[in-house]
């Protein structure tokens, strides 16, 4: 027994011996025949400490082949030494060290434009690059070729040689493969997506040139339409003499519904009043891409508007759509307009628009007697327009449009007491996000608005103020004959789910019935919250003229929930 026991005893001491000796870790330094920077060892990356020697043994065929990318291309391993029990060193015979090589290349596979992308230095017949920067550069070349519909295009180079000035050298071959096109299309997971928008908003069209990097773009384009979502990036099937492109797709609701809830003081009574609108929109539930919209906004003051329009896009899968909208508005009990107005659109391209259209006015004075100051009267107008638009998209919940360009212009004329008078109206809005990273970034709008006319009505003036024009102003309270807006915002993402910005907004306008010429200011803060009934907005702003001293009472709160449905 007592035999026994010191024999388990020794074989406990030799295996944990043994397995200390294994778990010893090792170390591995690099030897050259020529002293080497500290900023090369770096970049070689070679692990502090390795578990045996085969991962040691791997670790120098991984710098033989880091050196080459660097430019050592005469580089060898010679071999490893043991320099004590846990320390190794690898010898390498590094040569000269190429810092860029020159590159003959065919005109017939890249044109000088194309290749300025990865050089500064091109001639009629070679470029040079870094050495370091060989790989991507041949991605990057390899890009251009599949953009051009050489789906299988392989580029790499060959005829490797030291010229006379000792430069390197080599030729750009390049196998293009057969050129594809996208010969059909098919929408996966929702069939009955209306395949006009594959066409004319995102651009994807049988018979282009496949390239895969911009189906990804058009993708996300689909993304920012916001009644579908992608599950997963596009697919393509290549067939012999076919290519099919699959796109995986799966409808969202997206009928919206808006509410916003407005606090200000009465400047004249100090009372509280409250102001809000209601916005409800009804897209894609044709699984057509049409659109309903509903507005009603009111005020604590008797001002009432109304507007209700139907936008039917791509007609018959043409880039032509059509829309109508119908809009009334109400100011107590001094007058009321309606306006009408059809237009018919033609989609261009993915970003851009453009429509003609017919705009008419027509607008009754409920004054039982005249106001001095205050010219309101009956009048009818019909203006022929003509517009076009530009929107570039992001993939951002949030703030999926980056930039957006739009300009309207009128031509028409007013009747009123059987006397016609020739108007134009011109209408502009320029807005971009410049994201500074993922987290900040920096809104800018301006929106402008003219009626060049040789007489003004003040029921036909323009009517701005309020969270959608400028903010700490109550909505539609103030009438221009001209107006000039500049919306800015720096906003601060927390996350995909929450942000806040500041509110800094100038303003000038006048208004020819007045005689009145006026700047017009606003400072403040807001908040924004993508909870699961919707976006939740706070906007707090204090609005003030020129001239006007700061008044808290000014300070307008607007709380606004978009609902999905």
């Amino acid at each position: 027994m007592k035999q026994a026991t010191t024999l388990f005893l020794l074989l406990n001491i030799y295996t944990c011996w043994f397995l200390g000796i294994n778990a010893q870790e090792l170390t591995l330094s690099v030897k050259t025949e020529k002293p080497i920077s500290q900023n090369l060892i770096d970049s070689l990356q070679i692990p502090k400490t390795f578990q045996n020697f085969s991962e040691i043994e791997r670790e120098t065929d991984t710098i033989s082949l880091k050196l080459q990318r660097m430019g050592f291309i005469e580089s060898e391993f010679l071999q490893i030494n043991k320099k004590n029990d846990s320390s190794y060193v690898a010898a390498f015979y590094l040569g000269r060290k190429y810092n860029e090589i020159k590159i003959y290349y065919s005109k017939k596979n890249f044109t000088r434009t194309e290749l300025q992308r990865i050089s500064n230095n091109i001639t009629n017949s070679y470029f040079t690059v870094n050495f370091e920067a060989i790989t991507s550069s041949l991605n990057k070349l390899t890009a251009i070729r599949n953009q051009k519909g050489n789906a299988f295009a392989r580029l790499r180079l060959t005829g490797f040689q030291i010229e006379d000035n000792n430069l390197l050298s080599a030729s750009l071959f390049v196998d293009n493969k057969e050129i594809r096109t996208v010969d059909s299309i098919i929408v996966k997971g929702y069939e009955q997506f209306p395949v006009s928008y594959l066409k004319h908003y995102a651009g994807i069209k049988k018979g282009k040139v496949f390239d895969k990097a911009k189906l990804l773009k058009q993708n996300d384009n689909l993304n920012n339409l916001g009644f579908v979502s992608s599950t997963k990036s596009p697919e393509a099937l290549f067939r012999k003499d076919s290519t099919t492109v699959y796109f995986y797709l799966e409808k969202q609701n997206n009928n919206l519904f808006d509410g916003i809830l407005g606090f200000a003081t009465d400047e004249k009574t100090q009372k509280l009043n409250f102001n809000g609108f209601l916005n409800l929109e009804l897209n894609n539930n044709l699984n057509y891409g049409e659109q309903i919209l509903i507005n009603y906004k009111a005020d604590g003051e008797e001002q009432v508007s109304f507007r209700t329009k139907l936008t039917l896009p791509y007609l018959f899968q043409s880039p032509f759509g059509l829309s109508g909208e119908l809009k009334i508005f109400k100011r107590d009990s001094t007058f009321i307009t309606s306006e009408q107005q059809v237009r018919t659109t033609y989609q261009i391209n993915p970003k851009s628009a453009t429509y003609i259209g017919y705009k008419s006015y027509d607008s009754s004075n409920l004054l039982d007697e005249a106001i001095a100051g205050n010219p309101v009267e009956d009048f009818k107008s019909k203006f022929f327009t003509a517009g076009a638009s530009y929107i570039t998209t992001q993939n951002k919940k949030l703030f999926p449009i980056k930039s957006r360009f739009s300009f309207e212009g009128g031509i028409g004329n007013r009747k009123k007491n059987n006397i016609n008078e020739d108007q134009i109206g011109i209408e502009a809005i320029i807005s971009n996000i410049f994201n500074l990273n993922f987290k900040n970034s920096i809104f800018i709008q301006n929106a402008t608005n003219i009626l060049i006319s040789d007489s003004y009505l003040t029921n036909e003036l323009f009517r701005f103020g309020g969270i959608n024009s400028i903010r700490g102003f109550n909505e539609n309270s103030i009438d221009a004959s001209f107006f000039s807006i500049i919306n800015t915002e720096y906003r601060y993402q927390f996350n995909e789910e929450v942000f806040v910005h500041s509110i800094i907004d100038l303003g000038y306008f006048e208004n020819q019935t007045l005689t009145l010429k006026q700047n017009l200011y606003s400072f403040g803060f807001g908040l924004g919250i993508n909870t699961n009934t919707g976006l939740f907005k706070l906007n707090i702003a204090n609005g003030n003229t020129e001239n006007q001293e700061f008044n808290f009472s000014n300070t307008k709160i607007h709380i606004s929930v978009s609902s999905k449905f």
